[in-house]
């Protein structure tokens, strides 16, 4: 799992200012929209809508929208869906500026950007293996950097600079995340393009979504790693929906000390990622995922059971970082992973279990709490944790993790460049030249060739897309 290219390529820093440019907006609006919100009413149900808007897309078009982007250019999709959603926010800023905003009005933008969130974050996870060469170690470099600056701009400045700019005008936060979106396009644009995915035989979008599922489920490794989100998102939205409850009621904190206790977890979640190429190569990724997926689920039975806002704090910034090393290592793998043609698919897949997951654990939570404890719901996520820890430990075992890199990674006679029969060698255990089975599906990690990437020319890199929700 060494990489020949130690370096990232020079259009890395554009990709990593617009990420960080946009993961600003996504913070200031973050904390805005439900305050702007809340300035027109304050019926709970209607605040609902406005949130749930925003994961419909998820729920609707996740598996679709992955086919789509599997058939479109992706630096192109990309730019497209910024410079649309910095056109779209330009509608409830006006509205904002003239006194007409409204909930359905609200709900409809959160609709048509958890949408355009869909394509480009799909669109983006598909575009950075390509343009890094599925180099395992640059992904995972990669990964790290974005998912921190990610972190530190959604959740350290955006949300303090979305509320000071609240307090200018109903319009502002909006202008203030168009903008973000609108630099991250011009910038994203400015990007080399990556190869186009093989065409495959022609079949319905229905039946290549169906395919990629099945690419999903059939495969241990993908369907361990995104099984982790999907019972992931069950318990910490569990723990979410009674976190501020548990913080006045059991710690005794207010509003200042919670807000102090989600920076811990955004603390701990920047040293997590931080840390995560460390622990892939010292444990193996496997091995690292098992241990940081453990963290997870024993820090949270630390939460269950702090009886001071310290050791709430010390559990919740140990949480982030388990789970900021495994939103580094896990997709980073699946990207080394899967082929270039299903990436889309693969991706969106993963996502949308994990989008569909986060309601249950919400609803969990609240009627653990009111049928039992504030703590019920945290003891209950610690317990989910845990059991899908040991579930998934030999579905992602390094064993397993070792074999698919094998099977992904290009085998070439380096050492005889000149050797005549070089063709006959294929640069993949699936020779390129040799048409891929339609419907192919690999069915473990350890078995079936993987096709290779057609024209995939230097390392370059892409930027995942800002997730508005935790979803891992």
């Amino acid at each position: 799992m060494t990489s020949n290219a130690r370096k990232l390529p020079t259009g890395f820093g554009r990709l990593w200012t617009a990420q960080t440019i946009s993961s600003l907006g996504d913070g200031v609006s973050h904390a805005a929209l439900p305050l702007l919100a809340l300035t027109l009413t304050r019926d709970p149900m209607a605040l609902a809508v406005v949130t749930a808007a925003g994961t419909l897309p998820w729920l609707l078009f996740g598996v679709l929208g992955g086919a789509l982007v599997d058939r479109w250019d992706r630096r192109r999709a990309m730019w497209v869906t910024d410079a649309a959603r910095a056109a779209l926010l330009a509608i409830p800023a006006a509205a904002a500026a003239l006194d007409v905003l409204s909930i359905p009005l609200l709900a409809a933008v959160a609709f048509l950007l958890g949408l355009g969130g869909l394509f480009f974050d799909t669109a983006a996870t598909a575009y950075l293996p390509d343009l890094l060469g599925r180099d395992p170690a640059l992904l995972e470099r990669a990964n790290a950097r974005l998912r921190g600056a990610q972190t530190a701009a959604s959740g350290f400045a955006g949300p303090p600079a979305g509320s000071a700019l609240l307090a200018l005008g109903r319009a502002f936060p909006l202008l203030a995340d168009a903008v973000s979106f609108a630099l991250s396009a011009l910038l994203v644009r400015s990007l080399p393009a990556a190869p186009r995915p093989v065409p495959q035989a022609r079949e319905s979008l229905l039946r290549q979504a169906r395919a990629g599922a099945s690419y999903v489920f059939r495969d241990q490794l993908l369907l361990g790693l995104a099984l982790r989100p999907a019972v992931g998102n069950i318990a910490f939205l569990a723990v979410e929906t009674v976190l501020a409850l548990f913080a006045h009621d059991r710690l005794g904190i207010g509003a200042f000390g919670f807000g102090l206790l989600l920076t811990a977890e955004a603390t701990g979640g920047l040293l997590g990622a931080a840390i995560a190429s460390f622990l892939g190569r010292r444990l193996g990724i496997g091995t690292a995922l098992t241990c940081t997926a453990a963290v997870e689920g024993l820090a949270v039975l630390g939460l269950a059971t702090a009886s001071n806002p310290y050791v709430a704090g010390l559990a919740l910034a140990v949480c982030g970082a388990g789970m900021g090393a495994t939103m580094v290592l896990g997709p980073s793998l699946r990207q080394a992973i899967v082929p270039a043609h299903l990436m889309g698919r693969v991706a969106s897949t993963s996502r949308m279990l994990a989008m569909c997951a986060a309601p249950f654990g919400a609803f969990l939570g609240g009627w653990l709490a009111t049928a039992h404890d504030v703590r019920t719901p945290l003891y209950a996520a610690a317990g989910l944790l845990l059991t899908m820890t040991a579930v998934t430990s030999t579905m992602t075992s390094n064993r397993r993790v070792e074999a698919a890199l094998r099977a992904a990674a290009p085998v070439t006679r380096a050492d005889d460049p000149d050797d005549p029969d070089r063709s006959n060698h294929p640069a993949h255990p699936a020779h390129p030249d040799r048409p891929e089975p339609r419907d192919s599906v690999r069915k473990s990690a350890v078995q079936g060739p993987v096709r290779p990437l057609t024209g995939a020319g230097p390392a370059r890199c892409s930027r995942p897309g800002p997730g508005r929700r935790k979803s891992r």
